[in-house]
């Protein structure tokens, strides 16, 4: 589905919220363990999607064992926007956007492989009503 097809889809149904899940695998292994990385990440995912941030963003390693890896939470004004490291089975990252504001969740996926350089991405989308 492209993009304006999606908004029509959007202000047809009036929807109340998109959400994208975005995963990555095969990710650059140090930039998924790099706080400065991650942390610059948000700030350009937010400002690419043309968001804004709300608060302090929150960034946690922590776990055990195959669990253990960096997580990270910044709310949006339109909601939030969440991640999970795994740098043990497979370089991966999940990255769930919501925000009752549209946006393009596909230039999303985009940008985070590209960031990560990610071998493989998959998207799901859901409108919310």
């Amino acid at each position: 589905m492209n993009i304006s097809t999606l908004r029509q889809l959007y202000k047809k149904r009036r929807a109340w919220g998109l959400l994208a899940s975005i995963d990555l695998s095969g990710c650059d292994h140090e930039l998924i363990q790099s706080p400065k990385a991650i942390k610059e990440f948000v700030y350009q995912m937010i400002s690419a999607i043309k968001m804004k941030t709300y608060g302090p963003m929150h960034l946690e390693r922590f776990a055990e064992g195959h669990l253990e890896g960096y997580s990270v939470m910044q709310f949006i004004e339109t909601s939030s926007l969440t991640i999970h490291f795994d740098h043990m089975i497979g370089d991966r990252a999940f990255i769930d956007i919501f925000s009752c504001k549209f946006f393009d969740p596909m230039k999303a996926e985009q940008f985070a492989k590209k960031y990560f350089k990610a071998k493989r991405s998959k998207i799901k989308i859901l409108m919310r009503y």
